[in-house]
C-alpha cells in the first residue's frame, strides 16, 4: 500500500465511519478499486485506521465522555460487542473482512432495511431527549445491536442508531450516543489487532498507517458535524438508497 492509497482510504474512513453506510465495507470496496491486495496488513489497516476517526469524537465530546453517568452507559453498551468481537475475531478477520460478496450483500440488505425502517418508524414527544435519559437497559440493547456490525458492510453506526430509535430515543440523542459508543469499541478492536500483528509491520507500513490515521481524523471532524446538521431536517432514507445503488453498481460495473 502506498502513501497516496493510504491518504485516499483515510478520506473514505473519515467520511463513512459515522454515517450509516459502513466504513469497513467502503474500505474493502475502495481497496478493490485501487487494486490493493487483501493482505494481513491491509485487513489490519482497515481496522486500525478507525482510531483516527475515533479521536475526532474524543476531541469533540471529551466532556460527555468524562461524565461518570455517561461512561457507565457506554461501558454497558460496549460489553456485548466486546465479548462477541473477541470470540469471533479470527473468524471475522480470516473469512469476512475483505470479502466483497459479504460487504455487497450487507450494503444491499442493510439499505433496504434502513428504508423500510424509516417509513415505519415514528418518533413521539416522549422519546429520550438527551444521553442522560438513556437507561442501562437501552444501553445494553444498543450494544447488542452494535454487535451485528461485526459483519463487514452492516455499519456500526446504522445498527446502533436503528437500535436506539427502536428503544424510544430521539434521533439526535442516539446519534451522539453512537459517537461515544464508538470510542471503546474501536479502541478495543484496534488495540487487539495491534497486539496480535504489530510485530509483523515494517517501518514503511507504520508510516502508511500514520497517514491514514491523520487524514481520517481530520475528515471525521467534518463528517460528524455534517451528520448532526443532516438529521435536523432529514431521515436516513437517502443513505439507504445510496447503499443499494453502490452495491448494484459495484456488482454490475466493477465486478463484471
Amino acid at each position: 500500500m502506498t502513501i497516496l492509497q493510504s491518504f485516499i482510504l483515510g478520506i473514505v474512513e473519515g467520511v463513512a465511519e459515522f454515517l450509516p453506510i459502513s466504513s469497513t465495507g467502503h474500505l474493502v470496496l475502495v481497496s478493490e478499486l485501487l487494486k490493493i491486495s487483501q493482505s494481513n496488513f491491509t485487513k489490519s489497516f482497515e481496522i486500525i485506521i478507525q482510531l483516527g476517526a475515533i479521536l475526532s469524537v474524543i476531541v469533540l465530546y471529551w466532556k460527555s465522555l468524562l461524565k461518570i453517568s455517561n461512561l457507565k452507559k457506554i461501558i454497558v453498551g460496549f460489553i456485548p460487542t466486546g465479548i462477541i468481537g473477541l470470540a469471533l475475531y479470527k473468524i471475522v478477520k480470516s473469512y469476512l473482512l475483505g470479502s466483497q460478496n459479504v460487504v455487497l450483500w450487507s450494503l444491499l440488505l442493510g439499505g433496504m432495511a434502513l428504508i423500510i425502517f424509516e417509513f415505519w418508524h415514528k418518533e413521539t414527544e416522549n422519546n429520550g431527549e438527551t444521553i442522560e435519559n438513556i437507561s442501562y437497559k437501552q444501553s445494553l440493547w444498543i450494544g447488542l445491536c452494535q454487535s451485528l456490525a461485526i459483519i463487514p458492510g452492516i455499519s456500526r453506526s446504522a445498527a446502533t442508531i436503528v437500535g436506539g430509535l427502536l428503544s424510544g430515543l430521539k434521533r439526535k440523542t442516539i446519534v451522539e450516543f453512537s459517537f461515544l459508543l464508538a470510542v471503546p469499541t474501536m479502541l478495543a478492536a484496534s488495540s487487539l489487532d495491534i497486539i496480535k500483528n504489530a510485530d509483523s509491520f515494517s517501518k514503511d507500513q507504520f508510516g502508511v498507517l500514520a497517514v491514514g490515521f491523520a487524514v481520517s481524523f481530520m475528515v471525521a471532524l467534518l463528517s460528524i458535524k455534517f451528520l448532526l446538521n443532516f438529521i435536523k431536517k432529514h431521515n436516513f432514507v437517502p443513505f439507504g438508497i445510496y447503499r443499494i445503488l453502490i452495491a448494484i453498481l459495484f456488482w454490475l460495473v466493477i465486478l463484471n
